[in-house]
């Protein structure tokens, strides 16, 4: 998930970023002014006894902004976290049910429709899930169709083509390379990003085909 983890942490450092700039800049203008006006330079002093009381007031507000930008920071970071967190746990397990059905495959057993029901399931929860973060966009030259519901006859093709379109997504050095791209190397990355959403999208709905049909095959057993 590399690709959508640096786009998060680059948020997260630009806002970072951006509120330490205002600290170097308020510091920097306070240091060029420390005391205000020399010796008999400026105009005379003000002795309106609310002036104080307005200072006072204008420094609370900006304590008080400051204050309220350090808390948005600690949320933006806590989402952040919270994001890579979730992403790290579907990446995996999308892995580990897809061995898990490979190995049955291998095995030449028998399908469990329940199990595969629930196998399916998961992976297209944890696929969908992390296409909110990825927001994969199919190629513009592909037209979305809709595909005829799978045979009984189809399920074991199909549960072949869901491991490999994983292998495929799982390997994609868009995910694995993201924050190590050099610049001449822009072109691919593209490619390689625009892949990654294909076999995303692809999962998500070939692993929704089999869950239905799955399903359906075994309720009627």
């Amino acid at each position: 998930m590399n690709y959508r983890l640096v786009k998060v942490r680059k948020l997260a450092g630009f806002l970072i970023g951006g509120i330490f700039l205002l600290c170097l800049t308020s510091a920097a203008l306070a240091q060029s002014n420390p005391t205000g006006p020399p010796p008999g330079a400026g105009p005379p002093p003000n002795n309106n006894p609310n002036i104080g009381d307005r200072q006072r007031q204008v420094d609370e507000s900006r304590l008080r902004s400051a204050e309220m930008d350090v808390g948005t920071e600690d949320r933006n970071q806590k989402l952040v976290q919270a994001a890579i967190v979730n992403m790290k746990e579907d990446f995996s397990r999308i892995q580990f049910v897809r061995n898990d059905i490979a190995r049955n495959l291998i095995a030449r057993k028998p399908l469990d429709y329940k199990l595969v029901s629930e196998q399916t399931a998961e992976i297209n929860k944890r696929a969908s899930r992390l296409n909110v973060y990825m927001r994969a966009r199919a190629p513009e030259d592909v037209k979305e169709n809709n595909s005829p519901e799978l045979k009984s006859e189809e399920m074991i093709g199909a549960l072949v083509r869901l491991c490999k379109l994983i292998d495929s997504f799982t390997e994609n050095p868009a995910l694995k390379n993201a924050a190590t791209i050099d610049s001449k190397e822009i072109a691919k990355a593209k490619e390689n990003k625009a892949n990654a959403d294909r076999d995303l999208l692809a999962i998500i709905k070939l692993s929704g085909s089999l869950q239905k049909k799955s399903e359906s095959l075994r309720m009627s057993q």
